[in-house]
C-alpha cells in the first residue's frame, strides 16, 4: 500500500486548478484538505500500524472539550480558554512510556513539537495559536492512547477552525463534545457527517445538559444521529454542574467515556480493530476524493483547450501572408519606388525586347546614380514593418477579448492590459525585416556562384537582383485597382524575366518560394514571441485527469484486497 499511497499523494500535490473553472474553489480546498489527510494521517499510519491511538477531542466553542480532558486524566493538563474565541496551540496528553511515538513527526508532521502545557505563562501557551503541538506526558492516559484537547470546529478565527478540522482528519477516533444548547449547529454536523462516511470511530459528548431536558435532548440527538450514518456512535450525557475548586467536573462524572476509551485501548488487538476500521475508511474515501479532483483537473483542461483555441485563433492568418497574396505590399511607396528603380514607362515600351536590353537599361541606370535599390529596399521594409506592428497590436487586441468573454479569462487577465502589442516589438519587427533582406542579399550571392550566372548578377549587383527577389515574393495583384493592376502585373513580368535571365525558369520559381517561406517563418517566430504570453497564462497544467483516476483505483484496489 505505501507505494500506491505515495503515487496517489503525488499525483494529487500536482493537481492545479489556477483556471476559474466549474469547481475549481471547491476542488484548491479539497486537494489542500486531502493533502493534509494524506500526511497527517494515512501515509504515516501505515508507516506505524502498532502506533498509539490519537483521539481527538473536538467540538463547539465552549463545549468543555479541555475540561473534559481534564477530566479523564485527572489533572489539569490544558487550559480552557477564558476568552472566546479561545487562541492556543493544540495540547497532546500521552502516557510518558509513549512519548517516543508523538516526539517524532509521524502524525502532524507541519507543526513542531513543544514539550509542556500546564503551568505555562498565559503569553507562552496562547501567543501563536497552531503554531506547535504541544506534548504533555501523564500517567493519567492509559498507554497506547494520545488525548488531543483541538480548537473549536465553529471558531471564528479561520485559522482556529482550520486546525480544529486538520487534526479531526489526522484522528484513529473522535471524542465529539457538543452541548445542549448547541448539537444542532451546521458546522460541527458538517464534520460529523463526513467522519460518518470515513467510517470514522466516533463517540459524542452531549455536555451541559439541564436535568429538566435531558432526556428531550438526548432522543433528538440520537435520532439526528441515525439521520447521518452514526446510531451506533457512543453516547454520553453530561448533565450541567458545578466545577469544583480547581475547575474540575465531580469524579466520576466521565467515568462511562474513560471506561469505554480503556475497552478500545485495553491490548493491541483492540487498538488494531479501531486502526483498522478507521485507516481503512479514511484510505477509501481519500481514494474517493481523488475522482472528485480528477473530475475538476478535466474540466480545468476543458478550459484551458477553450482558452488556448481562443488565443491561437486570434494569431492565425497573419496579415503579411495577405500581403504576400493579394499584392497589396506594392502600392504606395513601393511602387513609386520601384518604377524609379526599373523605368516602368520604359518598359512598357520594350515588354517584348530582349531581356538582355532590359538588363543594359537596368545596369546603365544603377551607375549613373546612387543606388536606387537601396531606396526600394528600404520601401519594402517600411511596408512590412507597419503591416507588421499593424497585425502585433490587432492580434493582441483579438487574443484579449477572446479571454475577457470568458469569465476564467476574465480572471487570467486581472489587472492586465494587453490589447497592444509588447514593449519593444517595433525594434524586434525591424530587425526580423533586416535579417530578411539580408538573408535574400545572401541568397542571391550564394546562387550566382556559377560563371555565367555570377557574371549575370554582377552586371546588375547583388543588392539590385536581391531587391527584384523581394519584389517578385510580393507580385501577386490581387487587391490593387484600376492603373495599378496594370502597374503592378507588370512589375511581376519585368521581376520574372529579370531573374529568369539570371538564374532560369525553375530557379526562379524556387528563389520566389524560398524567399516567402523564410519571411513567414520569420514573421511566425515574431508574433509566436506575442502569442506566448497569453498561452503562459494558461500553462500551469500539472496532473493530468487520467493520472489521478489510476493512481485512485490503484489504492481502491489494496484497500478491497485487506
Amino acid at each position: 500500500m505505501e507505494t500506491e499511497l505515495a503515487d496517489l499523494r503525488a499525483a494529487v500535490a500536482g493537481a492545479r486548478y489556477p483556471l476559474g473553472a466549474a469547481g475549481a474553489e471547491q476542488a484548491r480546498a479539497l486537494r489542500s484538505a486531502l493533502l493534509n489527510q494524506l500526511d497527517d494521517y494515512i501515509v504515516p499510519r501505515y508507516a506505524q500500524l502498532d502506533a498509539p491511538l490519537l483521539a481527538v477531542v473536538g467540538g463547539s466553542t465552549g463545549a468543555g472539550k479541555s475540561t473534559l480532558v481534564n477530566a479523564l486524566v485527572g489533572a489539569t493538563v490544558t487550559r480552557p480558554g477564558a476568552l472566546r474565541p479561545t487562541t492556543r496551540d493544540p495540547v497532546l496528553i500521552h502516557h510518558p512510556a509513549d512519548e517516543r511515538w508523538f516526539a517524532d513527526q509521524r502524525i502532524l508532521p507541519g507543526l513542531p513539537r513543544v514539550q509542556g502545557g500546564h503551568g505555562l505563562p498565559l503569553d507562552a501557551t496562547e501567543a501563536a495559536p497552531g503554531s506547535a503541538l504541544r506534548l504533555v506526558a501523564h500517567e493519567g492516559v492509559r498507554q497506547g492512547l494520545g488525548l488531543l484537547d483541538a480548537p473549536d470546529v465553529d471558531s471564528v478565527v479561520d485559522s482556529n477552525r482550520h486546525l480544529a478540522a486538520q487534526l479531526l482528519a489526522a484522528a484513529d477516533l473522535w471524542v465529539f463534545v457538543t452541548t445542549a444548547n448547541r448539537y444542532a449547529d451546521a458546522v460541527p454536523w458538517a464534520l460529523l457527517r463526513g467522519a460518518s462516511e470515513r467510517d470514522v470511530v466516533v463517540a459524542i459528548v452531549l455536555d451541559r445538559i439541564p436535568w429538566d431536558v435531558l432526556e428531550e435532548v438526548a432522543y433528538d440527538l440520537h435520532q439526528m444521529l441515525g439521520k447521518e450514518g452514526l446510531a451506533n456512535a457512543p453516547l454520553f450525557l453530561l448533565q450541567e454542574q458545578v466545577l469544583d475548586d480547581g475547575g474540575q467536573l465531580p469524579e466520576g462524572a466521565v467515568a462511562d467515556l474513560r471506561r469505554w476509551l480503556d475497552s478500545l485501548t485495553s491490548d493491541a488487538a483492540s487498538r488494531a480493530e479501531v486502526v483498522r476500521r478507521t485507516l481503512a475508511g479514511a484510505t477509501r474515501h481519500a481514494a474517493e476524493e481523488a475522482y472528485v479532483l480528477a473530475a475538476a483537473v478535466a474540466a480545468q483542461a476543458a478550459t484551458r483547450a477553450e482558452l488556448r483555441h481562443r488565443v491561437e485563433a486570434a494569431f492565425t492568418g497573419n496579415a503579411v501572408a495577405e500581403a504576400l497574396g493579394d499584392g497589396s505590399l506594392l502600392r504606395g511607396e513601393v511602387l513609386a519606388r520601384w518604377q524609379d528603380f526599373i523605368g516602368t514607362g520604359e518598359f512598357f515600351r520594350n515588354l517584348e525586347a530582349r531581356v538582355g536590353r532590359i538588363r543594359d537599361k537596368v545596369s546603365a541606370f544603377i551607375t549613373g546614380r546612387p543606388p536606387p535599390e537601396v531606396e526600394v529596399q528600404q520601401a519594402i521594409g517600411d511596408g512590412l514593418h507597419a503591416v507588421l506592428v499593424a497585425e502585433a497590436d490587432a492580434a493582441a487586441e483579438r487574443a484579449q477579448q477572446g479571454l475577457l468573454a470568458d469569465g476564467a479569462g476574465r480572471a487570467l487577465l486581472a489587472g492586465r492590459s494587453w490589447d497592444r502589442a509588447t514593449e519593444g516589438f517595433s525594434d524586434r519587427a525591424a530587425t526580423t525585416i533586416r535579417d530578411w533582406q539580408n538573408f535574400i542579399i545572401d541568397l542571391v550571392r550564394t546562387e550566382g556562384q556559377g560563371k555565367r550566372t555570377s557574371a549575370r548578377v554582377l552586371a546588375f549587383g547583388v543588392n539590385g537582383v536581391g531587391v527584384v527577389l523581394m519584389i517578385l515574393a510580393f507580385s501577386a495583384t490581387g487587391g490593387l485597382m484600376g492603373a495599378e493592376i496594370a502597374i503592378a502585373g507588370g512589375t511581376a513580368v519585368l521581376a520574372q524575366r529579370l531573374l529568369e535571365a539570371i538564374f532560369g525558369e525553375d530557379g526562379v520559381r524556387r528563389l520566389a518560394l524560398t524567399a516567402r517561406e523564410d519571411l513567414l517563418a520569420r514573421v511566425d517566430r515574431l508574433l509566436e514571441s506575442e502569442k506566448r504570453r497569453f498561452l503562459d497564462l494558461l500553462s500551469d497544467e500539472g496532473t493530468g485527469a487520467d493520472e489521478l483516476r489510476a493512481a485512485a483505483d490503484a489504492v481502491l484496489r489494496q484497500v478491497s484486497a485487506a
